[in-house]
């Protein structure tokens, strides 16, 4: 299996599919790891791309750091493998989470190699309620996370996964394979990394990173998101991009890849080959 050393001496994983092609890059959300990815990397990849997706660090196979998970290090370790491959006329999408690294990543790095960007369902601007972002969620909401994640979090994942990251408990038909799926990443997630990766996706502030994205955006959200609400995340990323088109997904829950996977794969594609 392939990995990329970080400059820290982590080990990243990453897959590489495609016999080559314009490159995509596909960034996981918490807590999961680049198999959340596996359907639109294969869709890609078969329709002519290059497409890589990785294990964030404390994720999937990806080395079990003690120190080093928060976005300043996710979105180097990013760089790490954008220049290991020397990848350009990039693509970078990022679900969740991954739409915190990649914009982190290009607040820090540049867009030199980056062509364009897709946030879907990401955790920018800022997730939580503070003086000067007062459209945030209250720090309840992330201490439960954190409280289930120390006390049972293989129950915590269970209840993500059958309720609102699916939106399962809006009657959507999510089959149990997909949120089995879900739990089985997340268990391969590791303990610490983990927990501190719910900071690092609440509390980040990216509005400067957003603020320094100057190549062309598509934003994908969905109305009925309950992890990162519409009104918190996808509008006003797109409203901080210049240029940034914004695509709203009607009932959409968080689990975009696999609750809109169709429709979404089609958005992709032909946002990457316009």
């Amino acid at each position: 299996m392939p990995y990329v050393t970080a400059d820290d001496g982590a080990q990243i994983f990453y897959k590489d599919w495609g016999a080559g092609g314009t490159p995509v890059i596909l960034s996981h959300g918490w807590p999961l790891n680049s198999d959340a990815w596996d359907a639109a990397a294969r869709f890609l990849a078969e329709r002519g791309h290059r497409v890589i997706a990785h294990d964030r660090r404390g994720h999937g196979r990806s080395s079990q750091t003690w120190n080093g998970n928060e976005m300043d290090t996710y979105a180097d370790d990013l760089a790490r493998l954008v220049d290991h491959l020397d990848l350009s006329d990039l693509t970078l999408v990022g679900h969740s989470t991954g739409g915190g690294e990649i914009v982190r990543y290009l607040g820090r790095h540049g867009s030199g190699r980056v062509a364009k960007l897709v946030l879907v369902s990401a955790v920018p601007p800022l997730m939580l309620r503070t003086d000067d972002n007062p459209e945030g969620l209250p720090i309840d909401v992330f201490d439960g996370i954190r409280a289930g994640e120390a006390s049972d979090r293989s129950q915590l994942y269970r209840d993500l996964a059958d309720g609102p990251f699916f939106g399962n408990n809006r009657n959507n038909d999510v089959s149990q394979g997909v949120r089995d799926a879900f739990w089985l990443q997340s268990m391969a997630s590791g303990h610490r990394g983990a927990s501190e990766c719910i900071a690092a996706f609440s509390a980040t502030d990216f509005r400067d990173d957003l603020a320094k994205v100057d190549v062309p955006t598509l934003v994908i959200h969905g109305d009925d998101d309950q992890i990162v609400p519409f009104e918190v995340g996808g509008k006003r990323s797109a409203a901080a991009i210049a240029g940034a088109t914004l695509t709203v997904y009607e009932n959409g829950a968080h689990g975009l890849p696999d609750t809109e996977r169709e429709r979404l794969h089609a958005d992709l594609l032909a946002f990457i080959d316009s």
